[in-house]
């Protein structure tokens, strides 16, 4: 079986797993009898959890030389984690079992990046077409779980969430060992370089835009007068927009720096923000604003993966990863998310989604200096 049909079938049960989470979790907590805050808290522990556990993982995956260990403990805490949630009586249990199956289970995507990245051979173009699977896996749950639902109750989604968390899982027995030279470069240091700090910041930059947009934009929409069908195809143009975005990603790094990448990626992100925040009753704006998740999500993912490859020393490459994915998608996620909900109490959505663009904007400041450290 090829490596890579091996990490795009990962990449896939991993995805399709979070589909099913995001959209429809918040459905079967409510079933539960959790209102609107309790549910807000329980979905806001695994992004707290991403904060540092996704680090703690990358060390420990450095210094055993055991990535895809490590990997499929991660992913049978998932698949245990889940398979216990029917039988949880409080809201109290619910959260704790959450906070600890994300805890438990944090570390299986960056280390999978970092096994992929590092099977490619410095030709890091192929990532796209690899990590489109994951997209395709997203909207196949997302769309067919609304099916599902529609036809079952919704007490059978954590059915779900255990089906693809056990593909992840033995798909993951099948990943590939650490390099041979990972044991000699284990203890290799995390240094604070200025490619490093980049690299971070403009991650952070990033996951923090998208704060308004990941919180707010199905209520925006609402508002604004679309129908839940018309929201939910919008949601998925833009992962099909993210997926073309991937499948030409070995063209574009060959023609673009990876720092020019970024930078034109922070760029479409503000547009992006500055449209959904002004000109939401516009449909063909909105369109277009999310035909832009291929730059501000697809195009920005892939080549700061690739950055982080590149910038942090071979024994580090776990903990690169790891704590690239802590710092961005944990750290400035819940950022993004909490001056989301502080612009939005204050102002309104305009503001909220104005103050994403500029989030967004700084984020070329921190490409600049890597185009200046010649990435």
């Amino acid at each position: 079986m090829r490596l890579s049909f091996r990490l795009s079938a990962f990449y896939f049960a991993q995805f399709a797993h979070a589909g099913i989470f995001v959209a429809y979790f918040p459905l079967y907590l409510a079933w539960r009898g959790l209102g609107a805050v309790e549910i807000a808290w329980v979905l806001a522990l695994p992004q707290l959890v991403r904060i540092a556990a996704p680090a703690a993982w990358g060390w420990l995956a450095d210094r055993t030389g055991a990535q895809r260990g490590v990997v499929v403990f991660c992913c049978a805490a998932a698949v245990g984690g889940f398979a216990l949630l029917p039988f949880t009586t409080s809201l109290a249990a619910i959260a704790w079992l959450v906070a600890l199956t994300s805890l438990l289970s944090a570390g299986a995507l960056p280390l999978v990046e970092a096994i992929t990245l590092g099977s490619l051979a410095g030709q890091h173009g192929r990532y796209g077409p690899i990590r489109v699977w994951g997209s395709v896996g997203f909207i196949a749950t997302v769309l067919a779980g609304g099916a599902w639902l529609d036809l079952q109750p919704v007490r059978t989604l954590p059915f779900g969430l255990v089906t693809f968390a056990a593909g992840a899982l033995a798909v993951a027995l099948f990943l590939p060992r650490s390099a041979s030279h990972a044991q000699r470069h284990a203890h290799a240091p995390l240094r604070r370089t200025r490619p490093v700090v980049a690299i971070l910041g403009a991650g952070f930059c990033m996951a923090a835009a998208h704060g308004a947009l990941y919180v707010f934009l199905t209520l925006h929409l609402e508002r604004q007068g679309y129908s839940g069908t018309l929201i939910g195809a919008l949601w998925t143009l833009g992962v099909i927009a993210e997926i073309v975005v991937f499948l030409f990603l070995p063209a574009l790094f060959r023609r673009f720096s990876l720092s020019g990448i970024l930078a034109a990626s922070c760029v479409c992100a503000a547009i992006r923000f500055l449209a959904l925040g002004w000109l939401a009753g516009v449909l063909v704006v909105v369109v277009f604003a999310q035909l832009l998740h291929a730059a501000s999500f697809g195009s920005f993912h892939a080549a700061s993966v690739a950055v982080v490859h590149r910038v942090f020393p071979e024994g580090a490459q776990a903990r690169g990863q790891t704590l690239f994915s802590g710092l961005t998608y944990g750290a400035g996620g819940a950022a993004g998310a909490l001056a989301a909900g502080w612009a939005w109490q204050a102002a309104g959505p305009g503001f909220a989604f104005s103050l994403s663009a500029l989030i967004g904007l700084v984020g070329l400041y921190f490409a600049g200096s890597l185009k200046r450290a010649g990435l």
